[in-house]
Order: structure tokens, then sequence, then C-alpha cells
């Protein structure tokens, strides 16, 4: 499926994301104005094929489904492009912050001890075998004093920064890399989805403060914490919708296109008096049964009545009870990551998977804390139907591709900047102050 933007003005760049998920594999390109402002000018999204769990399981498969929804991007931009920003969501994600810190002797710093700086803290880090995406710094420390945004003009004995790194196994990410390269696309970068979605429909507030995110997909559970202005920490579920699915699936004893009917059209995650009087038909639209021309196609649900209809109360308990399930492993990787009792503030929901309706309620009353659903920003040319939750990391993916953070493996390499400061409005050093806290709390 393509939806079509509006026209695009007159650009300074363009740049394009493919998100490649277990149910849908999506496509959005990206022109940012001469006058900075950000433009969807296409996008194009497709089932899809060859993926499991965030892996490529199928190459061909994979392959040709995301050359296909990249094609419906590019014809609803009328544009066409050669290399993406593509999501990673599986492949062991994990994430860490490295301090490092380096001697000045009590003179004033420069823009080469910082460079020294960053250049050092790359040497130090230790992926043991596995694939570095990101390495970006937080903040500086100054004779282990914290916040401090710009160390530059100033004396300090020893110069420190904190660097996050995300890790990732090397091989998924290889597979991912040669199925978007075999769509004859170049991969501009991976980024972890958890980061991409944060960008989409976390504030920057909320990144300082202290805010857990919960991205749900079909076959992957992301549960990220930021605090400072950045992850702290990181763990991949393999638990999603899908698996309410095959439950709905295995528990009325029928085919899984009409289980994710069923859970899309009259699922909820939160029941109601009405639904022990409700029936709800198995059967879509031209498989007969109740508004067909013909009878019922293969043998009735489980439970179901002479025309194949369910009681709704019925399936609403098969999604709670799974709900429960998934609700339990967020709840207790939160606990894992220190985000619970006082520490614990705001949970942001995202992902496909938190489109079902009353899902927010469900997960705020399993957690025991505020949740809201996490949407990315209305962006000028953005079609209405992908300003949803299941859409946060393809907009994540082109909102991170436009600010491009610094990574110190670009530094010395004469790509990037070598150094990027807080800006004095941006309230670094308040910022830099809430990093310090955060690390303390948190690991």
């Amino acid at each position: 499926m393509a939806s079509r933007a509006a026209p695009a003005r007159r650009l300074a760049r363009t740049f394009a994301a493919v998100n490649v998920g277990s149910f849908r594999i999506s496509a959005m390109i990206m022109g940012e104005t001469e006058s900075g402002e950000l433009q969807v000018l296409g996008s194009g999204h497709r089932a899809s094929a060859g993926i499991k769990r965030g892996y490529v399981t199928d190459m061909e498969s994979a392959t040709y489904a995301i050359r296909d929804a990249v094609e419906r991007a590019e014809k609803s931009a009328n544009t066409s492009v050669r290399s993406v920003w593509i999501a990673c969501a599986g492949a062991g994600l994990a994430s860490s912050v490295v301090a490092v810190d380096i001697e000045i002797g009590g003179r004033r710093i420069e823009d080469e001890d910082v460079e020294q700086l960053l250049i050092h803290a790359r040497e130090m880090i230790q992926p043991d075998g596995r694939t570095v995406l990101h390495a970006q710094p937080a903040h500086y420390t100054l004779d282990g004093a914290h916040g401090v945004a710009n160390p530059r003009g100033l004396h300090a004995e020893r110069l420190g920064v904190d660097i996050h790194v995300m890790l990732a196994d090397g091989a998924p990410v290889r597979n991912l890399t040669e199925a978007v390269q075999n769509a004859h696309l170049e991969v501009e970068g991976v980024v972890a989805a958890p980061l991409a979605a944060g960008h989409a429909c976390l504030s920057v507030e909320e990144r300082e403060l202290g805010v857990a995110l919960v991205e749900i997909g079909a076959d992957v559970t992301n549960v990220a914490v930021f605090a400072g202005g950045m992850l702290l920490g990181l763990r991949a579920l393999p638990i999603g919708s899908a698996d309410i699915t095959d439950a709905i699936a295995s528990s009325f004893g029928i085919r899984r296109s009409q289980a994710e009917r069923l859970k899309c059209v009259a699922g909820s995650a939160v029941a109601s008096p009405a639904d022990h009087r409700e029936l709800i038909p198995v059967n879509g639209p031209g498989e007969g049964g109740e508004g067909g021309e013909s009878a019922p196609i293969g043998p009735l649900a489980r439970g179901a009545d002479d025309k194949n209809r369910i009681v709704r109360a019925e399936l609403i308990s098969v999604v709670t009870r799974h709900l429960e399930i998934l609700t339990g492993e967020v709840g207790k990787a939160l606990k894992e990551m220190g985000f619970s009792g006082a520490r614990a503030s705001q949970v942001v929901l995202t992902g496909g998977g938190a489109e079902m309706a009353g899902m927010a309620d469900f997960v705020q009353g399993a957690l025991g804390m505020p949740v809201r659903l996490g949407r990315p920003p209305q962006l000028a040319g953005m079609p209405e139907a992908h300003h949803a939750p299941g859409f946060a990391t393809l907009a994540g993916l082109c909102l991170y591709a436009a600010e491009d953070p610094v990574d110190i493996r670009a530094v010395g390499t004469g790509r990037g900047r070598v150094y990027r400061g807080f800006a004095p409005e941006s309230g670094g050093l308040a910022r830099a102050a809430r990093l310090f806290r955060a690390l303390r709390e948190y690991f």
C-alpha cells in the first residue's frame, strides 16, 4: 500500500528509511527544505515476508518485500532513492554506558583534547565480538565532576566523557543489511529500533527526566529506559502481538487470517458487561456465514453458533490472558533496569501492538504507573494513517537521519563532526546534571 504526500517545496536534501518488521515492511521518503522544515514526500508498506522475531529467515523473500515497499514509497513520492536508513529490532540488542577520561594537567581544554578523548573512548569500547550500532557521547566530566555541557575553554586535571554504546549480534545485522543491499539499495545506517521510536514519540523533557518506552511489535517487544537525555537500559522480549493472534487461532480452531481480523476488528484489552451478549462473526466479508452468500468455509469455530459466531467476551478473555503474560514480562524487565517504585514515572506504549482498543488502560493497570500511547509527530505531508503507534519507528528513523547524531567512530576519520556541544539555550548544564542523577540511580 502506498500513500501519496503533498508536493514538496524546494529541498536541501532527501533521505529514506525502511522499517523491516515481522508483520509489516514500511518505507518513507523525507525531504528537508532549505529553511530546515521536514516534509514527508511519500511512503509505502506491505505485508512482511522472510522475517521472524526481527531476524531474516528467508533472504529472497525479505529482499523482495523490502524492494516492493521502497518502490511503493518511490512511486508515491515521485522520486527514487539509492540509500536508506534501516531499523534493527531484534539481533540481541544491548545498551550500556562507558565512562573514560584522559590527563589534561590543569591546562585549558582545546578542541584537540576533546577529539583525543573521543578517540580514546573509541578504543575503550569492548564489543566482545558483537557489532557496535551506536557509540555516542552523552556528557563530559572535569576532574570527576559531572554537569559539564561544553568543556572547551575550561581548565582541568582530567577530562572525561560518558559514551552510550548500543551493541547487536553481528550475523543478524549482516543478514538484514544484505537483504537491503540485494534490493539494490545502499545502507546509510543501521539504527536500533528503540532509539528510532524514541525520536518519534518521546519529548526531550521525558527523555531527560526519565521514561520507559515499550514498543510492541508482532514478534518482539522492546522495553527501553531513557533518562538524562539518553537510552540507559534495554531488554528485547521474544513476545508480541502475533502471539495473541496465534492464541486466538488456537483457542477457536480457526485460521490465522481470521484470528488477526477478529483481534483487530473486535478485540479489546478491556472487557465490558455487554461483551457477554454480543455475538461476532468469525468469517470475514466474502467468506460466507452471517451476511455472506454461501455457507461458512470449513468447520465452525470452537464454541461458535450455527452461523459461526462467537461470544465477544470469550475473544476478549483470550486477549487479556495473553496480555497478562506480556505485561508480566515487561514489568520484570523494567524492574531489572531499576525502573520501579519511586523511580518509575511515565510509560509510553508504541508499536503496532499498542493500537488495540483499551491497551493503554490495561497496561497502566498491570504496571501500576501512568501509561500513554506514543505516536509520531504529524509532519508535513505525512498521511493521517501513519500518525499511529505502528509507524513510530519508521518516522523516528527519518527524524534520526535528519539529526544524524555524532558517533565517536567517525572522529578523526574525516566523517561527521568531531564534537557537538549542547547549545546554552537548550539547557545543557541542567541536562547534564539530570543525566548524572539518572546514571547514579539506574547504574
